[in-house]
């Protein structure tokens, strides 16, 4: 790589590119976070998930950089204290879960910390539970809410989930940021908070040039994120579309693609992944 474009941090979304599908960091993927900063890269994450969704990865990944919650909603330090927090229009709340109802879709809510459910025994509620690592707050509505980071639309219908989508961008526009980080969730965030919005924070915050950011990722939310990267990685696992706005097509989560997208296009090596030290 031209040390006049050296990539100084590597910017990562967490399910389904971090992560293997079981939610496990493998050896190989916290040796080659390792191997990133022995080279001098810095290393962050941005993902859908509220701020406590994303502890379990800080002691093993050692990260020490600003953490985007939210698709950059909510952005805290490691040891969350909070750096920057945007909402939802609040006169869109009403009309966003009328849409989300409307559809089939299972309305959950996430404001600070905290994570609202109309319904806790649902298998995507017992699901996100355990893969997030605490449980929600059961509420019989989302009046008593004071402000909402993130508005989530779930279902197994992954059509309604797109058609949710769509109609929302349509009938809300540049009001709000909305995106599927799953083919099963609709996420509606603040304008401002999607992946591009936290590529551009994480280059003004460490001073980069948009050459020196790379950035990988799985999902269409992570498009955005690319399109602000010197580098960018789709993994194998991600769709078409998301895959051909990379530069770059790793292995997929369940084949260390991300331990194999550092080792062979960040530092440049083509040793196998079992090398790494």
């Amino acid at each position: 790589m031209d040390d006049n474009h050296r990539i100084k941090l590597l910017l990562s979304d967490v399910d389904g590119t971090l992560v293997t599908p079981d939610d496990e960091l493998t050896s190989a993927t916290i040796k080659s976070v390792r191997l990133l900063r022995e080279m001098g890269v810095d290393f962050a994450i941005a993902s859908g998930r509220p701020p406590r969704g994303m502890l379990m990865l800080i002691e093993p990944l050692r990260i020490v950089c600003p953490i985007a919650a939210f698709n950059g909603g909510t952005v805290v330090n490691p040891d969350m204290s909070l750096v920057s927090q945007k909402a939802v229009p609040g006169l869109l709340i009403d009309d966003l879960f009328a849409l989300i109802v409307q559809h089939g879709l299972e309305p959950w809510a996430y404001s600070g910390s905290e994570w609202y459910v109309l319904d806790d025994e649902t298998p995507h509620v017992r699901q996100h539970s355990a893969t997030m690592g605490f449980e929600p707050e059961l509420v019989s509505s989302f009046d008593g809410v004071d402000e909402f980071g993130l508005i989530v639309g779930v279902g197994d219908d992954h059509d309604a989930v797109k058609t949710a989508e769509l109609q929302i961008q349509g009938s809300m526009g540049t009001e709000v940021s909305v995106s599927r980080s799953q083919p099963y969730y609709v996420d509606v965030t603040h304008p401002d908070a999607n992946k591009g919005a936290v590529s551009r924070f994480m280059i003004e915050h460490f001073g980069l040039e948009t050459s020196e950011l790379a950035s990988i990722g799985d999902g269409p939310n992570d498009v955005d994120m690319f399109a602000n990267s010197g580098v960018s990685i789709a993994m194998g696992n991600a769709g078409d579309q998301v895959q051909a706005s990379a530069e770059y097509v790793t292995d997929s989560n369940d084949e260390d693609g991300f331990a194999n997208a550092v080792r062979h296009y960040l530092i440049g090596h083509n040793d196998p992944v079992t090398g790494l030290a």
